[in-house]
């Protein structure tokens, strides 16, 4: 049995990649499982992950990190894989209809009745955010990083090093990837591989505020 918290007390994020060590195909393979199975509010599912493993493939992605975020650079480039996580620009009808008829063909609505009640909750839930609170690409983006725990998580548990990153020029990054003809802008950037003997952060303690002040039990 996997220990979780040995995973989470471990896990960090890596600052230098060794070049030399690539990922074994059945472990990337697992971890895109992971992502297409994270889980998402009503399932929404609004992600799409774009996954570089060639040099050529993870240089376009390092064209992102020009300027200030140089420095982001050389984790991209000598990771063994980098994934993207994007996110939907707009939560549309046809999306969640989609979504719908996916869950039909997985066997969830047993019967037309119970597909047309999934159909109202979905729409119910999904205009809170599109019409009364206006914040649906910020709710979108929400899921998109719970997809993103799962990668970290599930890198942690099979000895793989991660990295999430922030720090890079989205505009730049839609552009090299077609994103915006996709209905889709790249929301995280996430390295993956086994970090290089030169990693500082590997003699790091974990730091993080005590249990004491971060639980009200009730």
């Amino acid at each position: 049995m996997i220990d979780l918290l040995a995973c989470a007390r471990t896990r960090y994020a890596a600052k230098t990649y060794d070049p030399a060590r690539k990922i074994p195909a059945p472990l990337i393979e697992q971890l895109r499982a992971l992502a297409r199975l994270s889980p998402s509010s009503v399932n929404s599912q609004p992600w799409h992950f774009v996954v570089a493993s060639t040099d050529e493939g993870k240089a376009r992605i390092a064209k992102a990190t020009h300027g200030l975020h140089a420095y982001n650079a050389p984790k991209i480039l000598n990771a063994s894989h980098v994934f993207v996580l994007c996110t939907r620009h707009t939560l549309t009808d046809a999306h969640l209809d989609a979504v719908i008829e996916q869950e039909a063909r997985d066997g969830r609505h047993p019967t037309e009745q119970a597909r047309q009640v999934r159909r109202e909750t979905m729409l119910k839930y999904a205009d809170l955010h599109r019409y009364a609170h206006r914040d649906a690409q910020a709710w979108m983006e929400k899921q998109t990083y719970i997809a993103l725990g799962v990668l970290l998580m599930g890198a942690a548990a099979l000895d793989l090093d991660a990295t999430p990153i922030e720090g890079f020029d989205n505009a730049v990054l839609d552009q090299e990837l077609g994103l915006p003809e996709q209905g889709f802008t790249s929301t995280l950037v996430v390295p993956l591989g086994y970090h290089g003997a030169d990693d500082f952060n590997t003699r790091l303690p974990k730091s993080r505020f005590p249990a004491e002040g971060l639980f009200t039990d009730i």
